[in-house]
């Protein structure tokens, strides 16, 4: 595995702890597509630091778990919004 993508893969990991973020957080702040992210977390990671692996595999489970929450959360928002606009 080259150095720059080892090295991608350990940032985004830590990122990922430290913030809770979801992979689409991740990708847009690392340049990356949501896919590139997966794999760097899911395979590579477990690869490169097992340890580092299951603490990202425990942050990606709690945003899975909580999914449902933030889309019946956005529906709301563009609904509401929408009628405050009048529209």
């Amino acid at each position: 595995m080259n150095s720059y993508i080892e090295s991608r893969v350990l940032e985004i990991a830590d990122y990922m702890i430290g913030t809770g973020s979801t992979v689409r957080a991740a990708a847009g702040v690392f340049g990356v597509s949501k896919s590139t992210v997966h794999k760097d977390v899911t395979e590579r990671l477990r690869r490169i630091n097992k340890s580092l692996a299951e603490q990202v595999a425990a942050v990606l489970e709690v945003n899975r778990e909580e999914r449902h929450i933030r889309g019946g959360r956005a529906t709301y928002l563009k609904y509401h919004s929408a009628e405050a606009q009048g529209a």
